[in-house]
């Protein structure tokens, strides 16, 4: 199970986020329209990875601008949890409940 995640894990970071990204709005659609099929959970499973990969640039980004650049990037340090500003930054809210 495990080799078959990083697989998946290792073709999904090969992927340019850009292009992803592109497709967000597309399938944020489709899974808003809930149906009990394959389909459906396809897309959402599409779109969850979607949404992994950004937020995994967004992680990545952060502690890359708080780390010295010479410092492994393997390091577990990079895992710690990064401190967000209180600031308050507009967001858009998923509301993945069913409709009635």
């Amino acid at each position: 199970m495990e080799k078959v995640l990083r697989k998946l894990a290792d073709e999904l970071n090969s992927l340019d986020e850009a292009s992803l990204i592109s497709l967000w709005d597309k399938y944020y659609e489709r899974v808003q329209s809930f149906t009990p099929s394959r389909q459906w959970e396809e897309d959402i499973l599409i779109l969850s990875m979607i949404q992994a990969v950004r937020w995994k640039n967004q992680l990545f980004n952060q502690c890359m601008s708080k780390e010295p650049q010479d410092k492994d990037p393997d390091r577990k340090s990079l895992l710690r949890p990064v401190r967000r500003n209180k600031v308050k930054k507009t967001a858009k809210v998923l509301n993945f409940r069913p409709r009635k």
